[in-house]
């Protein structure tokens, strides 16, 4: 066990450990600065086939409380990126992005928010159609915190070898890729699903998740999801060599992310097995 505070997970290999039931009971639990990294999207509040709409004030209260508690198990030195997405607020606004709302109940220092452009949505014809999610990058110590930037660099420059005064104007490794992040979405349909897309109705692409467990933690710490979900940040903790501790309140999406969990570790094990075939062979 990760945590063995926790007692016998639902899930378990190594590296992952998924439990079925309500994060905060789980996270009780748990002891203080146990957690390097958290990556999480908790309920929106807007009616998900997943969450049961609270009155505004109790659901920003029920906020308070889940990030008390990430705010008490994340290590000095750790992180927290929360996506949040947008609610109607009666007479006053039609869709208020969630961190607005957040923001002071939040107990970590926030460097930073991410845009996630995911390209194509819904249409709309009263306002300018939705194409973008927010990330709330905050971190314990603002004096302390991991940041692995050439980990994640932008390899698409357009003038790679470009020189100034004799030296390459652009890192070897690539650009730092801004604070606004082009992912397409995983979607759904007969003929345009996404090869990753399971039938949890709201997934993230594994490529977002990817970029911020390789960011903001080091191959070998633990990262938590309390709204696990479909298990994209598991995924992408085995993909990236973290070990992934996640809670889900469904027992059908713990299925889903069981699943994926366990087709990764069957397609690890087969290139495990094919690439003796080709060690020392010299292809032209």
């Amino acid at each position: 066990m990760l945590i063995p505070e926790l007692g016998p997970p639902r899930f378990e290999t190594d590296e992952v450990n998924l439990y079925l039931g309500d994060c905060l009971d789980h996270m009780r639990r748990m002891p203080s600065e146990s957690v390097s990294l958290t990556v999480t999207s908790p309920p929106y509040n807007i009616g998900k086939p997943y969450e049961t709409p609270l009155p505004l004030d109790d659901y920003l209260d029920w906020c308070d409380e889940w990030l008390g508690e990430i705010h008490r198990v994340t290590r000095t030195d750790g992180a927290l990126w929360l996506n949040l997405g947008y609610v109607e607020v009666p007479d006053a606004a039609k869709a208020l992005p969630l961190p607005y709302l957040l923001w002071k109940r939040i107990p970590f220092y926030i460097i930073q928010e991410i845009v996630w452009n995911y390209g194509a949505g819904v249409a709309a014809r009263t306002s300018f159609s939705p194409r973008n999610e927010k990330f709330l990058w905050c971190v314990k110590n603002p004096d302390r915190y991991t940041f692995n930037l050439d980990a994640v660099r932008d390899k698409d420059v357009k003038y790679p070898n470009q020189r100034k005064n004799g030296k390459l104007r652009c890192n070897p490794l690539g650009k730092n890729p801004t604070d606004v992040w082009h992912f397409p979405k995983v979607t759904s349909g007969a003929n345009r699903s996404s090869p990753e897309r399971t039938a949890h109705p709201a997934q993230f692409p594994a490529a977002v998740i990817e970029r911020i467990v390789r960011t903001s933690s080091n191959p070998g710490e633990l990262v938590m999801d309390p709204f696990l979900g479909s298990g994209t940040t598991a995924e992408a903790c085995l993909r990236t060599g973290r070990r992934a501790l996640g809670f889900e309140i469904r027992e059908d999406y713990v299925r889903i992310a069981e699943q994926r969990i366990d087709a990764h570790l069957r397609r690890k094990a087969l290139q495990g097995d094919q690439r003796p075939l080709f060690s020392g062979v010299q292809i032209d």
